[in-house]
């Protein structure tokens, strides 16, 4: 797949906009938190949850006036160009390169060596557009790309000059969108006050829902990885955190519907979240533009189920691979495994490597 790369318009102040017209003098500046903001954050943090939404989702401006958005979490801004595609951009694509090397702990070859290998799309990868100004003409898209990995990230400004309601979009989290409307000057729009009261609601409409999803029941013989709710909201654990089963079981591990998220279920040699284990490695190349093949691919060609002993791929290793519910992505909405062996057997999901259960074996 191509990559389109975002073309911006960059602002360059000079002495002269100190004497711009009277209406330039008025223009304001209103804020939107991409996710939630970190003070709001603190009251989803108990409940395992997270929401993958605009702050507020909806802000109307002047023509003439800006929108500073401000990076909460691991999202990123696409304003599309008011003609042509729409939509968000693929994060993952095919580099044009084949997997090659790519061999389990007992040195056997994984079945996806000659598989595209992927990486982040270069369109969005990188804060581009993160601690800039732009002008948003409608005849080029804005992309902020995601935020770096070092340093606190920097918020990205856009000025709109024309009217007109448009949507944008986030290129990480597929379905997370929301939308901006600008009116002619003499049209009126929400007081500060008026703001302050919708984003109020907003939040507590998100809490209301992420504390009715603590009590999810996936059916028998499937793990949620996560569970999602309305407008982008997700517990993020694995449901049920635990589960004992017989030995010859094949348990479903799959997305909870309406998720804008991707995750893992991976078994192996851990914790996820310690750099110096082999899951850990895995987990962390998920940092870096091209996550290794080895984490994103399922460790076993699909569709038959693998049978998982400590044994499996020399180590107990087992991958579900990366998988969404996201219509435009290769990658499948759940994956199975037939547990051969009684055990107690830990699993993460690698890109979220806090997430972790238990399966237990008899």
């Amino acid at each position: 797949m191509t990559s389109r790369r975002a073309v911006v318009l960059a602002v360059v102040c000079t002495g002269a906009v100190a004497l711009a017209a009277p209406m330039a003098a008025q223009a304001k500046t209103k804020s939107v938190s991409m996710g939630p903001s970190p003070t709001a954050a603190k009251a989803f943090k108990p409940l395992g949850a997270d929401v993958n939404d605009f702050f507020p989702d909806r802000v109307t401006i002047h023509v003439g006036d800006s929108v500073r958005f401000l990076p909460a979490n691991f999202h990123t801004v696409n304003i599309p160009a008011r003609r042509g595609a729409k939509g968000p951009l693929p994060f993952i694509t095919p580099t044009g390169q084949k997997v090659a090397g790519a061999l389990d702990a007992g040195g056997q070859p994984f079945w996806f060596n000659g598989q595209p290998a992927l990486a982040v799309n270069p369109a969005v990868g990188g804060a581009a557009g993160l601690g800039k100004r732009f002008v948003y003409t409608g005849k080029k898209r804005i992309e902020s790309g995601v935020p770096g990995p070092s340093g606190p990230p920097k918020s990205m400004t856009v000025k709109f000059t024309t009217k007109g309601t448009l949507t944008y979009y986030c290129d990480v989290h597929p379905g997370m969108k929301a939308s901006i409307v600008v009116r002619p000057r003499k049209r009126t729009i929400p007081t500060a006050r008026q703001d302050a009261k919708a984003l109020k609601r907003q939040y507590a409409k998100a809490l209301k829902v992420a504390k009715g999803l603590t009590a999810t029941t996936p059916p028998a013989g499937s793990v949620d990885l996560g569970v999602a709710g309305a407008d982008g909201v997700e517990i993020f654990a694995m449901v049920p955190a635990s589960v004992t089963v017989p030995v010859g079981t094949t348990l479903k591990f799959q997305m909870s519907k309406g998720t804008y998220e991707t995750h893992t279920a991976t078994f192996g040699p851990g914790p996820a979240d310690t750099p110096s284990t082999y899951l850990g490695k895995l987990s962390a190349s998920f940092q870096s533009p091209a996550p290794d093949a080895i984490a994103t691919y399922p460790s076993d060609m699909p569709p038959a189920p693998a049978t998982l002993t400590p044994a499996l791929h020399g180590n107990g290793f087992w991958n579900s691979g990366a998988l969404d519910l996201d219509k435009a992505s290769p990658s499948p909405g759940a994956n199975a495994v037939t547990f051969g062996a009684a055990g107690t057997y830990t699993y993460y999901c690698l890109i979220h490597p806090f997430m972790k259960g238990t399966v237990v074996v008899q």
